[in-house]
């Protein structure tokens, strides 16, 4: 799948339809914005895809190669967020370590090594611990490893399965299934929270949203994953159900354990505002669980 996309009736249908959905919400969220918070916060993000959108099938469409690299680029950002969350971008040593690791990933998911893949957090591991000893200190260093290691699992480890996802049947296909079905959880989900007045999931970790908001956002999902399912190399019911759950859930998961993670540290934004809301941590937290738990449960379906 290394020829242009573009030029594939299924790869063009997937563009029209994913874009028609983004500008149709766009068009109905716009005129609703200014009733309250809840759809300023839904046009936000969705203002930022109307953008990045089109782009993203353009890139998506060089193939694999292009891809893959996009993917590392879009890890090591999100992980220069996460050090500057932290407050450890300048531990320029832990860095660079957990940069080279993305890399690395990159390249096991590149050529389909899957040991190499799962060892690399305690290769780092291993590595991180010759900084004290280079630098001949120890002041916080068990902080700065731990730090290190949980920005590499959430960021590149966890997140880098997209790069093994992109290695499946129709991979590409799978990928832009996943962000379209967790952006449209999230935002639907943050949209209509206030005609929800059920109890609040995590009222302190995250307000906005409530236990009938969410469990109607994953209803709506389910519905849009079964109405893109011709995305997946499998259509039947157990695969796009499965997947509409996985994004669904697991997306929430993600944006909320960053939540916790912004919320002690005490930052909110960190790095460049992407258009819309949000750094780019923001735009792809909530692929740090469902890539994983994506690529995993569909290789064992596959075997």
């Amino acid at each position: 799948m290394n020829s242009l996309l573009i030029t594939d009736p299924i790869y063009r249908q997937t563009a029209l339809t994913v874009l028609a959905i983004i500008f149709i919400s766009g068009f109905i969220v716009y005129f609703n914005r200014k009733k309250n918070f809840y759809f300023i916060s839904a046009w936000s993000s969705i203002k930022s895809w109307i953008i990045a959108g089109p782009l993203l099938f353009i890139l998506f469409s060089f193939g694999n190669s292009v891809t893959q690299v996009f993917l590392i680029l879009i890890a090591i950002f999100g992980a220069k967020s996460f050090f500057q969350i932290m407050g450890m971008y300048h531990r320029s040593y832990f860095v660079v370590l957990a940069y080279a690791g993305i890399v690395g990933l990159g390249l096991c998911a590149y050529f389909e090594n899957v040991v190499i893949y799962n060892q690399m957090p305690m290769i780092l591991l291993g590595f991180c611990c010759f900084v004290p000893l280079l630098r001949n200190n120890y002041k916080r260093m068990i902080q700065y490893i731990c730090i290190t290691l949980l920005s590499f699992i959430f960021l590149g480890w966890s997140f880098m399965h997209l790069g093994l996802i992109l290695n499946l049947e129709n991979g590409i296909y799978q990928i832009l299934y996943l962000i379209v079905l967790t952006e449209f959880c999230d935002n639907t989900n943050i949209a209509i929270s206030r005609y929800f007045k059920s109890a609040r999931l995590f009222p302190r970790i995250d307000p906005r949203r409530t236990l009938g908001s969410t469990l109607a956002s994953v209803t709506m999902t389910l519905i849009l994953a079964g109405a893109m399912r011709w995305l997946l190399p499998d259509q039947s019911d157990k695969y796009w159900y499965t997947a509409g759950l996985i994004a669904s859930l697991g997306g929430l998961w993600g944006d909320l354990t960053m939540t916790v993670v912004r919320r002690d540290a005490g930052v909110k934004i960190v790095g460049p505002f992407i258009l819309g809301r949000g750094d780019f941590l923001q735009r792809m937290d909530r692929l740090i669980f469902v890539a994983p738990i994506y690529y995993y449960t569909m290789n064992y379906w596959i075997k």
